[in-house]
């Protein structure tokens, strides 16, 4: 039963992490692209270190706190980065679509 449990959380870390960087390279622009890495794919790590945790668990004594660590940081320093990134392309301008500028920092481009 537990091989079953990690075979799954394995698949649908997999697939997260699929669905992640298949958007980091299909969207248009460097704003959209940012979404991949930071949602779908840190949601698709978790996942998969889940699966470690509950494999580890069973095959060795006591729980894995390598895992939760790591977890942790991840759930930390991904939006952080995100955020940090998403400054910096505002602060240099970066070109970006219609559909990704907001009603309130619309530039005149006329």
């Amino acid at each position: 039963m537990i091989e079953w449990i990690i075979s799954i959380l394995l698949l649908i870390g997999g697939c997260f992490i699929l669905v992640g960087s298949i958007g980091l390279v299909k969207m248009p622009d460097f704003f959209m692209r940012l979404h991949g890495p930071t949602k779908a794919t840190t949601l698709g790590m978790a996942s998969l270190l889940t699966a470690a945790m509950v494999f580890f668990s069973t095959t060795q004594a006591g729980l894995s706190a390598k895992e939760i660590l790591i977890s942790l940081f991840l759930l930390l320093t991904a939006p952080i980065s995100a955020y940090m990134m998403i400054k910096s392309a505002i602060h240099h301008k970066l070109a970006s679509i219609e559909r990704t500028k907001g009603k309130d920092n619309i530039e005149d481009d006329v």
